[in-house]
């Protein structure tokens, strides 16, 4: 698949490009997630540094935010969270671009966790999908910021924080979110290369001047600069696209989590205490994981999962017709996947055959 790109594309893999915000804006939100909370199960038992990691976490209302105007919250036993990656500039970040005093949600994933936690699936939700946003509260004003159809997704987190891209995702899919967590990507950083690093092999060179990540095929183990380089890496793998640097990603993120269970962390208090402090200063959760004690049951509860098995897609989607730099859902085969989930059941191979984010070899370029 070939793309062409306008003067405002993002999505195509030829041509000119905006400027992004940021050199390394891809922060791999499910990775930090999955790390955060393997790392903070020891957490509660650590007397001073659980004041010390309590007072790390960062945590938003949601539910306050949106009231009772929202999906039905189900019982079943499976959990849904909305994981973001945000690229704003402030603080620690600046290094990663100028601060504009606003921020989209560069990584988007629907992690859900199917009944007895055992298996989950992930869909990523494409930051250049054409959506119908939701009327949303400001989380900075506090006033209304009125719908609008064929918005950005990732606008939804520009305009209204946590709380409308929630909202919004609530709205594509049907499906109420239990949680939210968003990740700080510099935290992000620090996180791989307290834990030695990822292990990953390439199928093929990777030599991005966008990304500034050089590999020849084969082993490695990325510090976080590297791993942070290959999560935004798109020109030089696959067909050059967003979309395939979303498989690019979800192939990371597996080796993450696989890297995450086979360090010894609990041998050794000072090192684990490192990686916790350094977990809770990334991310910034829902209210109802705000705090040590239940991101730790909520971690305990993930324990038998693994990269085997969780089955990662992209939402389904085409190019819009009408933007080529854009990409729009394929509405029947996204509500075979909502569908999948709302139901707690695999999503079907059917529902992701036709679209543009599932096809090309971005995916087995990392293994």
């Amino acid at each position: 698949m070939t793309g062409q790109s306008g003067s405002n594309g993002r999505i195509r893999g030829t041509g000119k490009r905006r400027k992004e915000p940021s050199r390394r804006r891809r922060a791999t939100a499910i990775a930090a997630w999955t790390v955060a909370g393997v790392v903070v199960v020891g957490g509660t038992g650590l007397g001073y540094a659980y004041f010390k990691l309590n007072g790390n976490l960062k945590a938003v209302d949601i539910n306050a935010a949106l009231g009772k105007n929202r999906p039905a919250d189900v019982d079943n036993g499976s959990q849904d969270i909305l994981v973001l990656g945000s690229d704003s500039r402030s603080g620690a970040n600046s290094e990663y671009g100028r601060d504009e005093g606003t921020a989209r949600s560069d990584t988007a994933m629907v992690v859900h966790l199917n009944q007895g936690h055992r298996t989950a699936s992930v869909v990523s939700i494409p930051r250049d999908t054409l959506v119908t946003r939701p009327d949303c509260t400001s989380d900075t004003s506090g006033k209304t910021v009125p719908g609008q159809q064929r918005a950005m997704f990732n606008t939804a987190y520009e305009v209204g924080g946590p709380a409308c891209a929630v909202k919004t995702v609530e709205a594509m899919s049907g499906i109420r979110m239990d949680h939210y967590l968003e990740v700080d990507f510099t935290g992000f950083k620090k996180l791989i290369d307290q834990l030695g690093g990822v292990k990953i092999t390439t199928t093929q060179a990777i030599n991005d001047s966008k990304s500034h990540l050089n590999l020849t095929p084969g082993t490695h183990t990325l510090d976080g600069e590297q791993s942070l380089g290959l999560v935004r890496t798109r020109k030089s793998v696959g067909d050059g696209s967003d979309l395939g640097r979303i498989q690019l990603q979800q192939a990371f993120i597996k080796a993450l989590m696989e890297q995450a269970k086979t360090v010894g962390v609990f041998s050794d208090p000072k090192t684990l205490f490192g990686l916790a402090d350094t977990a809770t200063k990334a991310i910034t959760t829902d209210s109802d994981l705000g705090s040590v004690k239940e991101l730790t049951g909520f971690a305990n509860g993930l324990k038998g999962l693994g990269s085997r098995n969780v089955h990662m897609v992209t939402l389904p989607v085409q190019y819009d017709p009408a933007d080529p730099n854009r990409v729009v859902p394929l509405e029947k085969s996204a509500q075979q996947v909502w569908t999948a989930l709302k139901q707690d059941k695999p999503i079907p191979a059917s529902a992701i055959e036709k679209s543009a984010g599932d096809k090309g070899d971005a995916g087995q370029v990392v293994r």
